[in-house]
């Protein structure tokens, strides 16, 4: 029987003013992830990279697996706490890599439903129809502050806080990590950034730049814009459309920090 999977372009870059590139992100036909890595000494690289492939051997197990929505649960619960044990373990054997850490944003395929995995800041946007939604829900200071009504859009710009996450991956966190399930509509659209896409380009700006592209010309005219608009950061981007195919075998595809 056909299901759905993923059809899906992806690319990295340094951007304008950053000297190392420490986002990653990875491409299979039933799941994608964006991990935007953080810390001195290659620590982001290394963080990013550690998640995106332990994640990678992790999903590919679920995909083949009969599971119910507590199973699922307990199975990516267990998934971050692997990766966050590995980030703690190459802490501690590298004193230079203190403070090393990594959001993770993974979108999966099953069944014909998706699940959302989502640790910080990297977004999950979906484009259905005219409209589009963000799936995922910052993990930021900011977020706290519009979501308690203390602060409003205008005010993100200028606030010193801005960057601050209150959750990722850092080898040293109780984490409450996002978990959605959600049913797919043919249509459907799917896009998985680091915040050096999101950060610069609104959501509107965004929808508009993919409108009627294919996902490897919009993953081009997303990067392109960001450095029209200075990149001040690394920048990430998954387009993913839906197929109807009969599954098939295929290898996983590493960009940015997991790609060396």
């Amino acid at each position: 029987m056909d299901s759905l999977n993923f059809v899906s372009a992806a690319r990295s870059a340094v951007g304008l003013i950053r000297n190392g590139n420490e986002d990653g992100a990875l491409t299979h036909p039933q799941l994608i992830a964006v991990a935007d890595g953080m810390g001195g000494h290659a620590g982001g690289e290394i963080a990013s990279s550690i998640a995106l492939q332990i994640l990678s051997r992790r999903a590919l197990i679920f995909t083949d697996r009969e599971m119910d929505k507590d199973s699922a649960d307990d199975y990516f619960n267990s998934t971050i706490d692997e990766i966050d044990n590995a980030l703690k373990v190459a802490s501690d054997e590298d004193p230079t890599l203190s403070g090393l850490g990594t959001t993770l944003t993974a979108l999966f395929i099953r069944d014909n439903q998706a699940v959302l995995l989502h640790v910080g800041d990297s977004r999950a946007y979906r484009i259905r129809g005219a409209a589009i939604d963000q799936l995922s829900v910052d993990h930021t200071v900011m977020q706290e502050l519009l979501s308690a009504g203390t602060i409003t859009q205008a005010d993100i710009a200028e606030h010193p806080q801005r960057s601050m996450l209150t959750q990722a991956l850092m080898g040293s966190q109780t984490l409450s990590i996002g978990l959605h399930l959600f049913d797919l509509k043919d249509g459907d659209r799917f896009i998985l950034c680091s915040d050096g896409l999101s950060g610069v380009l609104t959501d509107k700006e965004i929808k508009t730049l993919v409108k009627s592209q294919s996902p490897h010309d919009g993953v081009s005219a997303l990067i392109d814009a960001t450095y029209i608009n200075g990149a001040p950061d690394n920048v990430t981007v998954i387009i993913a459309d839906l197929a109807a195919s009969t599954p098939a075998e295929s290898a996983i595809e590493f960009f940015g920090t997991a790609a060396s």
